[in-house]
């Protein structure tokens, strides 16, 4: 299994959990930035040994999904994918979907009737 293939079934798993849980929102946010800080800390360490490394699409998928926040810090931490353009310019985008998705979706959820 290749390791893009295995980021996605992390994701998948992720939403799994997240939905079987009494919090899901807060389990899915949880569980999305750690994933999101391990994959960059991976694709760093692929990237120092010359191995095969996720694709950039990949982590930007991460982050749109809410784990924006863990590839921050993912970023810094691993001093990873912080100067290279245009990455830098789509990670921004991703960040400015992802919050007007969360706010469009607490919007619309704050008027729904709750039964």
């Amino acid at each position: 299994m290749t390791l893009n293939r295995f980021c996605y079934l992390l994701l998948i798993f992720a939403a799994i959990g997240s939905l079987l849980s009494s919090n899901p929102v807060v389990v899915w946010f949880l569980l999305i930035n750690v994933l999101t800080i391990v994959i960059y800390g991976a694709d760093k360490m692929a990237a120092r040994k010359g191995m095969r490394r996720v694709p950039e699409a990949t982590l930007l998928v991460f982050g749109v999904t809410g784990g924006w926040p863990g590839a921050i810090a993912g970023q810094q931490l691993f001093r990873h994918k912080t100067q290279k353009q245009p990455f830098k310019t789509y990670f921004f985008i991703s960040i400015v979907v992802s919050i007007a998705v969360m706010a469009a979706v607490y919007h619309l959820s704050a008027y729904s009737p709750l039964y």
